[in-house]
């Protein structure tokens, strides 16, 4: 490649060619002031203003599978150019002083040598797609610190520096603030005298944000450049008391009904002793008819709930009733429209998984510097918290320390962290998840594509150690059944959907709306599905996945089982608190569904008194179980207790057939054992809901493959 220019060569100002007007993407043309506008012999000429520089040669070379030849143009016939291929928006365009910002941050880092031609060329192409300052580009993806971005802006700006690493703030003056400007505009006063506050800013603040600050604060301020990770730990420690009470006491003191922090209302305590003073009436009046009414109605629930599961996995079956995102879609996104996008990930004990998860984060196909990731740990947490601060991580991580106050549950720390989001989506992934690298993208796809009363997006789940052993197995089947036909089924009927604990995206100004998770419910995510439904809001699937670690070890799968069970129960209980103010909300469908889906927790307890009944009759004979169930009662439950596990068999089948996982259908064939492990957690669960209804059973990961 030359960029020597002849008189025989077309010139720019003939026009270009339309082969060639699209060959390069309109943000590398501005960006690098290129323009391809003509072939000849084979070579396409491009227009260059700066046709010596070496980077813009070879970013022209990689987008262009023919020879090239530079030719120099003045900028403005470059723009000029531009402009007419690609008509320019206002707000999308780099102004002047922009320009001028960008190429003097790059001079200044190249000159110095803190930064290779390579990070500066890859940080050029990241901008010319994103738009997103060149220095924040170049933090994110660890070429330069925050330190020496920091100081460069410092240089530029001729605006002084705090260091606030061990500030330890006038809480009166920093308050001086109100939270909600100190957030979005990462800013805090530091310190303040009669005519004067001294602000600690993440960035130079412009004319709008300055006269809202002014106003705020009553009083003139002078910036003072700050490191952001350093800033948003200082707002975090002024505000942390006032946090702590909105992501515990929201929900509870603005909507009472819909918490559980009461575990039985009540009217629910009144309905359950009514009931079981009229059972036991019952049982001494007429003892044997009453227990064969009883046997018969368990019949019936098994019955119910096997058929509409039943009913959900035929309608999905070989079917695509998620909401779908091309490849080609998501190639032809335009990343300078993206939104920021809030990651919530909560830690406890997990100080082992944290590279992992920053690699994994690391790899989603979003701009890094249009995430904001928060790391929610627990205060006693001091192993994670310290692995996280030593890794030094650039500043779209933010580490946040929970104050530790009870209830201590994940839907907690979620509530603490959604104050600090800035995202316009979020979503909560665990700490080993790995998300498809293209699902915040297919999420806002899916957005900006499904109905307007659809505030939240639910990815499938599933596992990568699912051939580890049985119990990984069969617990890939129960997810491949549940996300793969139960779910998208009940979404394509609008019935209210039991969210999964992962990988649901929220609109997050209406997650707030709705007072966010329960932090006394230990399945928070089924719960908020349900909340969200009454509201008038719906879920959607996307065909996007999110692998996660099997527990393979029983009891570790029993601690997190019984917990899901409890919290089942909990949804169940809140929700049926006035039950026919749920069915006007929810509609006659929609209240059945709700029913049947939180029925299945009741279902679980049930079983074992069905197995152990049936044991003691083999093993004595017992006439007294016989007579439980006489003539037409024996035959139901007989063809209730084959219809129940031919449904759950074929529900485990068909989940892995829908996923295409053929190895683990034969393990389906053994799924009642599975069902059996799910009673033990069940009981287990719903014992701990009256002994102590709000403790979280902590879930160990990585207890098989440390961080591979």
């Amino acid at each position: 490649m030359t960029a020597i220019q002849t008189r025989h060569n077309p010139r720019l100002t003939d026009g270009v060619d339309q082969d060639l007007r699209h060959l390069i993407p309109e943000g590398i043309c501005r960006t690098f002031r290129v323009m391809p506008y003509a072939s000849v012999d084979g070579t396409v000429l491009v227009a260059a203003a700066d046709a010596d520089d070496t980077i813009t040669a070879h970013v022209v070379a990689e987008r262009i599978d023919r020879p090239v030849l530079l030719v120099r143009h003045t900028v403005n016939e470059i723009v000029a150019a531009i402009d007419s291929v690609y008509p320019p928006q206002e707000t999308e365009v780099e102004t002047p002083e922009g320009r001028r910002s960008r190429m003097q941050m790059a001079q200044m880092l190249t000159r110095s040598g803190l930064i290779t031609d390579d990070q500066l060329q890859r940080a050029m192409l990241e901008y010319s797609r994103t738009g997103d300052p060149l220095g924040d580009i170049l933090v994110s993806h660890e070429a330069i610190s925050e330190d020496v971005l920091v100081a460069a802006l410092s240089e530029m700006y001729q605006m002084q520096r705090v260091g606030l690493a061990e500030f330890t703030p006038d809480i009166e003056v920093a308050r001086r603030l109100p939270e909600p400007l100190a957030q979005a505009f990462q800013t805090v006063p530091v310190a303040a005298t009669e005519d004067l506050v001294l602000l600690a800013v993440a960035r130079p603040l412009d004319a709008e944000q300055s006269a809202q600050i002014e106003e705020a604060l009553g009083s003139p301020f002078r910036q003072l450049l700050a490191n952001r990770t350093e800033l948003d730990q200082l707002i975090q420690r002024v505000h942390s008391r006032h946090y702590a009470e909105v992501s515990t006491r929201l929900l509870m003191e603005t909507r009472p009904e819909e918490s559980a922090h009461v575990v039985v209302s009540g009217g629910q305590k009144a309905a359950l002793v009514i009931a079981s003073i009229f059972v036991v009436v019952c049982c001494v009046i007429w003892p044997m008819p009453t227990l064969i009414g009883l046997v018969a109605a368990c019949s019936v629930l098994y019955l119910v709930v096997s058929f509409y599961k039943f009913r959900l996995t035929l309608r999905a079956l070989g079917t695509h009733l998620e909401t779908d995102v091309t490849d080609e879609e998501i190639a032809s996104l335009d990343e300078r429209h993206l939104p920021v996008y809030t990651i919530l990930v909560p830690l406890y004990k997990e100080a082992g998984i944290v590279p992992r998860l920053v690699r994994d984060i690391n790899a989603l196909d979003y701009p890094r510097t249009r995430l904001d990731v928060k790391l929610l740990c627990e205060e006693d947490d001091e192993e994670t918290v310290a692995k996280i601060r030593s890794m030094d991580l650039p500043p779209h991580f933010h580490l946040v320390v929970v104050p530790d106050s009870q209830p201590k549950t994940k839907p907690k720390a979620c509530n603490y962290g959604l104050q600090l989001a800035s995202g316009a989506f979020c979503v909560i992934f665990d700490a080993e998840d790995r998300p498809d690298p293209d699902q915040l993208k297919k999420a806002v796809i899916a957005f900006s594509r499904v109905a307007n009363n659809v505030v939240c997006v639910q990815a499938k789940l599933n596992h990568f150690n699912q051939d580890q052993n049985m119990l990984t197995a069969w617990f890939a089947n129960e997810y491949s059944m549940h996300f793969e036909l139960v779910l998208p089924a009940m979404g394509a009927a609008e019935s209210p959907i039991p969210l999964g604990g992962t990988s649901n995206h929220f609109v997050t100004s209406k997650l707030r709306d709705l007072g966010a998770w329960d932090p006394f419910n230990v399945t928070e995510d089924a719960d908020l599905g349900i909340r969200l439904h009454r509201e008038g809001y719906r879920t959607a699937m996307i065909d996007s996945t999110t692998l996660e670690e099997a527990n393979s070890q029983v009891p570790n799968w029993i601690r997190q089982r019984s917990r899901w069970n409890k919290g089942y129960i909990q949804t169940w209980l809140v929700h049926m608190r006035h039950p026919f103010t749920l069915l006007s909300q929810t509609g006659i469908n929609g209240f059945m569904s709700f029913n049947l889906t939180m029925g299945s927790a009741f279902v679980l307890l049930l079983n074992p008194i069905f197995w152990g009944l049936t044991t003691l009759y083999v093993l004595t004979q017992a006439g007294f179980i016989q007579q439980l169930f006489p003539g037409i009662i024996f035959y139901a439950a007989s063809f209730l207790l084959f219809v129940g596990n031919f449904v759950f068999v074929y529900l485990s089948v068909a989940g892995s057939l829908q996923r295409g996982e053929f190895g683990l259908t034969r393990t389906a064939l053994l799924s009642p054992l599975y069902w059996g492990l799910m009673s033990m957690a069940a009981w287990k669960g719903f014992i701990q809901l009256f002994t102590n209804p709000f403790y979280w059973e902590k879930t160990e990961h990585g207890l098989d493959h440390g961080d591979s």
